[in-house]
């Protein structure tokens, strides 16, 4: 079955739901950004997870949508801690309402979120809050993590891996997994495409970085440079430091010291230096290494061909997108 497909049920599924509730100041936040749009990623890793284990995705629509509104809830709070103005392509949830909504609207998506797992009977229930709750957590690790690295001078490319790890790739093999757990198969089949997940996720983070620093403000729908200008010390800065020459080092260290009001000279400065050392390319070979990692999974599980074909489509749907 076709990506589309899941798409298609997943947010038939999602405007389903009444969002909307008393206090509306409340709710109507959690409506808009559910609304926003996106790709949903997760929700058609956890369908096509069920599908694949079970030939069933519908009974996996609640567990889906629990890992989509906890998506959305680190989104409402990410983009008040970085301060940024867009969310794909709109204003995002403290721009247009508060600071003070974002903050709570987003902690009721958190509870929402654990909600729909009690559509489930207690056993499974039970597998997913766990897996839940530690998804969670690691992925509150990982946004402290990216918070600390902004005021230090010593992070290494090592380090910044396990940050993603924590604060994206864990909850895209969350996503599959739930999917693994509904369906009932085995803990071996399970634990693969938590893996799976787990190194496609890193790929897809590389890629963002990626496209934040050259991807094309028409179809990005965030800030182009965002990381550029909030001085994110992504793969791509990182790896600049590892392999440019003292020079210019030195530069992009001091255009990464503080932040600016304008910023259009500062991000043409450091895309000269990453173009000049061709870090577009490297960070794509590193792209293409965790992806081929995520494939390697697929040969030691107990799946038929053709949906482990229709996993590798869709790792490689997923590294050719340009937001």
């Amino acid at each position: 079955m076709d990506i589309l497909h899941y798409q298609k049920e997943f947010l038939s599924y999602l405007e389903s739901k009444n969002w909307v509730q008393e206090p509306k100041n409340l709710y109507e936040p959690v409506d808009y950004i559910l609304q926003l749009g996106g790709k949903r990623i997760r929700p058609i890793l956890t369908l096509m997870a069920s599908d694949i284990f079970s030939g069933d995705f519908r009974k996996a629509l609640p567990a889906a949508l629990a890992v989509e509104v906890f998506h959305n809830f680190t989104l409402v709070h990410d983009d008040i801690m970085d301060d940024a103005p867009l969310r794909r392509g709109k204003k995002t949830v403290h721009e247009k309402w508060s600071i003070n909504t974002g903050i709570l609207s987003g902690d009721a998506m958190l509870i929402l979120a654990y909600q729909y797992f009690e559509n489930y009977e207690p056993i499974i229930f039970q597998k997913l809050a766990k897996l839940f709750s530690k998804t969670a957590l690691e992925v509150c690790d990982g946004q402290q993590l990216d918070v600390d690295f902004e005021t230090r001078n010593d992070v290494t490319i090592d380090e910044y891996i396990n940050m993603i790890r924590l604060k994206t790739s864990v909850l895209v093999a969350a996503a599959l997994k739930m999917g693994a757990i509904v369906s009932k198969t085995d803990d071996k089949n399970a634990d693969l495409i938590y893996d799976f997940g787990l190194n496609l996720g890193l790929a897809f983070q590389l890629q963002d970085d990626y496209l934040d620093t050259f991807g094309n403000p028409e179809t990005f729908g965030k800030q182009v440079g965002g990381d550029i200008i909030e001085n994110k010390k992504t793969y791509l800065y990182l790896k600049a430091l590892e392999v440019a020459s003292e020079d210019e080092v030195g530069k992009l260290k001091y255009l990464y010291r503080k932040k600016r009001k304008e910023n259009t000279v500062k991000i043409a400065d450091v895309k000269r230096i990453f173009l000049f050392n061709e870090i577009p390319l490297l960070i794509k070979e590193e792209i293409e290494s965790y992806t081929n990692k995520a494939f390697e999974t697929l040969n030691h599980m107990d799946i038929k061909e053709t949906d482990k074909k229709n996993l590798k489509n869709f790792g490689l749907w997923l590294m050719n997108r340009s937001v």
